[in-house]
């Protein structure tokens, strides 16, 4: 049972090493190539720190179920160990989601910037660029997505 349990680990360290990196504002899709963006200037109100959450596969919870109900079936024996399996599926599960949805998640901040046009805009984007209030600043926007630049 130990090298199944190895196994299950393996095969996790492995699926999570085939993540894509998180996407910057100097990063774009092969789709976007070509796409014209209008572009707007203005000046940084404020800036806040936020968390961006990634996206819930449910493979955390999954995986954490398995390597819990065969870790849980070892305890005892007899009905024990169903009862064990039982409570390391749960436990392993609540776990594997929690570590995963931890794993997603990065920095990003929310920019307040006074538009050109005398309009607020709010974007919330990766914290890869450093803003501060009164920063002069573009704003690209196309195809659904806004991102502010220097």
């Amino acid at each position: 049972m130990k090298a199944n349990l190895a196994a299950i680990a393996a095969c996790a360290v492995i699926l999570g090493a085939c993540a894509y990196p998180p996407a910057t504002s100097r990063d774009y899709h092969a789709y976007q190539t070509g796409d014209a963006q209008a572009i707007q200037f203005g000046v940084v109100e404020s800036v806040r720190d936020v968390r961006l959450h990634g996206p819930n596969t449910g493979f955390g919870g999954a995986t954490g179920s398995v390597v819990g109900m065969v870790a849980g079936s070892h305890v005892g024996g007899g009905s024990g160990q169903f009862v064990g399996a039982v409570v390391g599926t749960l436990l392993g599960g609540i776990l594997g989601s929690n570590m995963e949805q931890a794993a997603t998640e990065r920095p990003g901040i929310e920019v307040t910037v006074m538009m050109d046009s005398g309009r607020y805009l709010s974007v919330v984007q990766e914290a890869d660029e450093p803003f501060k209030s009164g920063d002069r600043v573009r704003v690209l926007a196309g195809r659904g997505q806004t991102r502010v630049t220097h």
